[in-house]
């Protein structure tokens, strides 16, 4: 590093002393990464809410092949990565791997890893009791068949074989990305007591209720079994609000956004939302805020943008506003605690972009701040542990 790079660092550093000791709350950020082009898995980071800005210098890197997609249980001490491996990958087996958190440094040290008996496992979420991550592989060893696996977790986070597998029949309505299922995300509903897995490659949206007393089969289909979105539409990702009244599922190869009122696991459609123009477009992720009165799109399509709309009272959406990303494929984003800001994981860009956003109206503002990290593809927040805020947390 120039000398100049160093005192860069050293004033960053003393500047975010300088705001702990002012009493400003710090926040951790985790950057979940691709790796084999210069990341070398996940990356702890220190995020400074008032500005927005993210220290350039990393508390820690943890190695990991491709933890693509973060989970943190809800006391903040277990972490799980799906490591998005495959075919030609250095290791080619899709995984999911657990770490535990120390409360009070944030340092994360590895636990466990199984394999997900699918390729390309992209997604992955934790029941809401901790005993099980739900995964999605994208594809499948031997086969292009993607698959929902239901793994299960100890106390002590530990990983148990893959329990229970679910496959699919593709659509085939796309030649060339639908001949085969590709299970693209798995969500459990806010009640916890619903899993909804989303086949890009059967533009299907499949349902589960999830029973923990039957443990080596916790997922049983609903009925209806699954909701048929339209040919070619390719569903990815679902997000709920916090009732779990209304979900909303972006929908990749159409570039649209679907509006459903949810009541015991089904799904009714009630409003289409087009993202894209003239260009090609590729919906990835939706994100709600915290209070529940805006949503968050990225269209990372030719546009490679950001979408925003307001939630009306009976749960519609009415589009507010379109920002570029500011960067290639925007994979991923999060919203800061806080509501201030939202960060952008440009994954091609090799950066994650800071937005500042009006809570109020809802609104996206100027680029506050950018961090150079290779092929990011997840963003989380996690709660500071004791010695962040209080400036003590030894950089690994």
């Amino acid at each position: 590093m120039s000398n100049p790079a160093r005192l860069g660092v050293l004033a960053a550093g003393l500047l975010l002393g300088a705001a702990g000791a002012l009493g400003a709350p710090m926040h951790e950020l985790l950057i979940g990464t691709y790796t084999g082009d210069g990341s070398e898995g996940i990356y702890r980071y220190r995020f400074e809410p008032g500005s927005g800005r993210i220290d350039p210098e990393s508390l820690q890197v943890v190695r990991s092949h491709n933890p693509s997609w973060l989970v943190l249980d809800p006391s903040g001490e277990r972490l799980f990565a799906v490591n998005e491996n495959g075919a030609g990958d250095p290791d080619p087996i899709g995984r999911v791997s657990s770490f535990a958190r120390d409360p009070a440094s944030g340092e994360l040290t590895p636990i466990d890893r199984v394999q997900t008996l699918g390729d390309h496992p992209t997604h992955a979420s934790l029941s809401h009791d901790g005993r099980y991550l739900f995964v999605a592989n994208y594809s499948a060893g031997g086969g292009p068949d993607g698959s929902l696996a239901v793994i299960p977790v100890g106390s002590d986070g530990r990983l148990s074989p893959v329990t229970q597998l679910s496959s699919y029949q593709a659509s085939r309505a796309d030649p060339e990305r639908q001949l085969s299922s590709h299970v693209h995300s798995a969500v459990v509903s806010p009640d916890g007591r619903f899993v909804f897995a989303s086949d890009l490659g059967a533009d299907r949206v499949f349902a589960y209720r999830y029973d923990p007393g039957n443990a080596e089969r916790p997922l049983s289909p609903v009925s209806p079994a699954s909701i048929e979105l339209p040919p070619g539409s390719g569903p990815r990702h679902m997000a709920f609000s916090a009732d779990g009244k209304q979900a909303y599922l972006t929908l990749e190869m159409a570039s649209q956004l679907v509006r459903f009122d949810h009541a015991e696991g089904v799904l009714t459609e009630r409003q289409t939302v087009d993202l894209r123009g003239a260009e090609k477009g590729g919906s990835t992720a939706p994100h709600l805020s915290a209070d529940g009165r805006f949503l968050y799109v990225t269209d990372r399509g030719d546009a490679r943008r950001i979408l925003a709309f307001a939630i009306e009272a009976d749960g519609s959406l009415r589009e507010i506003q379109r920002r570029p990303a500011e960067g290639q494929e925007p994979r991923e984003f999060a919203l800061a605690p806080d509501g201030r800001h939202l960060l952008v994981a440009n994954q091609l860009s090799d950066e994650v972009v800071v937005i500042a956003r009006d809570p109020d109206s809802g609104r996206l503002g100027e680029t506050v701040g950018r961090l150079a990290v290779s092929r990011p593809s997840h963003l989380l927040f996690v709660a500071p542990p004791a010695a962040l805020d209080k400036g003590e947390v030894a950089r690994r």
